[in-house]
Order: structure tokens, then C-alpha cells, then sequence
């Protein structure tokens, strides 16, 4: 009798907990729990910090009274772009007011702490931005249409097997989980039409910026080194390509010393 009232127990302990458990994945969170960027309820940085859909997510700081556009000068950007041969095609693409139209959706960019935070962070931005395109030359992944860049274990964002989701714009924006994502957020069919990112410049910036704000943005008061991780850590952190690593700190450090910051610790990854 004892064990049939355990057994009993159990198969109702069970029914209750694996509807709770598919609740949890599509968002049926209690009022004290919140909705990850992934669908799953709890609490934490995890789930209440960035990406956070629903419940007491936590909010972002007031944006300070820093202007990213006096920081950003023609003198700035112009010096960043002129190094690329005039052959690049990047350079009849890429411009500042592209840049500065993509900001208005991103108000948190480079104004999130103190004055000299907000210069580091606009310095680590661009130094990034720098290697990744070369500075300002390259729009697309140099043979990038050879690689697939296609997850077909995230079923969210299925990928359509005429487009390739290879490395595009300021940030060399990459795979299907992120060009899904990316167009949900900005506006665009991400995953049927990700030359888009190619093709309109303010886009182009702007899922660059998505792309910082999502992963980058909120490392940044850890120095420069976790930023290189939160963009190609798996390729380039621990030991795995010290040129590469060594040249976004070159560029960032070169960048700080134009906006007249130190660039603080931890710049290595």
C-alpha cells in the first residue's frame, strides 16, 4: 500500500512539474521571475539582464550627458577610413552619417558611466571595428561565401539554404542566430536577406551596434580583453591567435590616445 501511495505521488508530481517546465520555455514566468533572452524563467543576470523580455528585468542605467557625436568627429572617423586604399569598396559605403543615423537606435552606446568610460568604450568600438573591416575596406568576409555559418540545432532562426550568413559589416556580423535576431530587432528578413547588411549602410551599422549592445556592451567595464572574447573569443582567447589579439589592443590603445583616455586594464584576453 505504502509503495502504490508513493507511486501515486509521484505520477502526480510529474504531472504538474513537466507543464511548469514547458510553460517556463515559452515564457510562463511567476511575477517575481524573469524571461531570458532564450525563453526560460528565473532570476539573476542570466535571466533578468541582457535580452530580458518580461517580468522585473533590470533596467538599463540612465544614459549619461556624454555627446557620441563630438566624440566621433569627422577628424575621427575620416582618419580611421583614409588608411584604406581608395580601391576598398568599403570606403564609397561606410561614412560617418551612416554611423551617426544607425546611433539614434542606441542611445546607450558610449554613454553608460563616467566621461572616460564612455571614450573607452567608443575607442574599443571602433578599434574592433578597425580589424574587422580593415579599417573601413572590406564590407563582406574576405571568401566568405565559402564558409556555411549556418547552426541547424538553432531552430529558431532556420537558415534557407540559398543564403549564406558569412561575416558582414562594421562588426562582420555572422551566423544565422544572429542575423535572425538581428533583423527582428532592426527591421529587416535577416535570414532570407542578409545582404541587406551589405547593401544599406545605416543597417550595416546598425547591427553592429545591435550586435554591442547584445554581447559586448555590458563587459565592458572589465577592460578592453573581454571584449575580444565576447567577439571572436573562440578563435582568438587563450593563447589561440595572439596577432590578432594584439592588434585590436593596438588599435584600441592607438584610439584612446586620441580621445585622450587610459585605456585601463585588462586589455588582453
Amino acid at each position: 500500500m505504502r509503495n502504490i501511495l508513493l507511486m501515486i505521488a509521484l505520477i502526480g508530481f510529474l504531472a504538474t512539474a513537466l507543464p511548469s517546465r514547458a510553460a517556463a520555455q515559452n515564457c510562463g514566468c511567476s511575477s517575481e521571475q524573469c524571461c531570458s533572452q532564450w525563453g526560460y524563467c528565473g532570476t539573476g543576470n542570466d535571466y533578468c539582464g541582457t535580452g530580458c523580455k518580461s517580468g522585473p528585468c533590470y533596467a538599463a542605467p540612465a544614459p549619461n550627458t556624454v555627446s557620441v557625436p563630438d566624440i566621433v568627429t569627422d577628424e575621427f572617423f575620416n582618419g580611421i577610413i583614409a588608411q584604406a586604399a581608395d580601391s576598398c569598396v568599403g570606403k564609397g559605403f561606410y561614412s560617418r552619417q551612416a554611423f551617426l543615423d544607425a546611433l539614434e537606435s542606441y542611445p546607450q552606446f558610449g554613454r553608460t558611466g563616467s566621461v572616460d568610460n564612455s571614450k573607452r568604450e567608443i575607442a574599443a568600438f571602433f578599434a574592433h571595428v578597425t580589424h574587422e573591416t580593415g579599417h573601413f575596406c572590406h564590407i563582406e568576409e574576405i571568401n566568405g561565401a565559402s564558409n556555411d555559418y549556418c547552426d541547424e540545432t538553432v531552430t529558431q532562426y532556420p537558415c534557407n539554404p540559398n543564403k549564406g550568413y558569412y561575416g558582414r559589416g562594421p562588426i562582420q556580423l555572422s551566423w544565422n542566430f544572429n542575423y535572425g535576431p538581428a533583423g527582428e530587432s532592426i527591421g529587416f528578413d535577416g535570414l532570407n536577406a542578409p545582404e541587406t547588411v551589405a547593401n544599406d549602410p545605416v543597417i550595416s551599422f546598425r547591427t553592429a551596434l545591435w550586435y554591442w549592445m547584445e554581447h559586448v556592451h555590458s563587459v565592458m567595464d572589465q577592460g578592453f580583453g573581454p571584449t575580444i572574447r565576447a567577439i571572436n573569443g573562440d578563435l582568438e582567447c587563450d593563447g589561440k591567435n595572439q596577432a590578432t589579439v594584439q592588434s585590436r589592443v593596438g588599435y584600441y590603445t592607438q584610439y584612446c590616445q586620441q580621445l585622450g583616455v587610459d585605456p585601463g586594464d585588462n586589455l588582453t584576453c
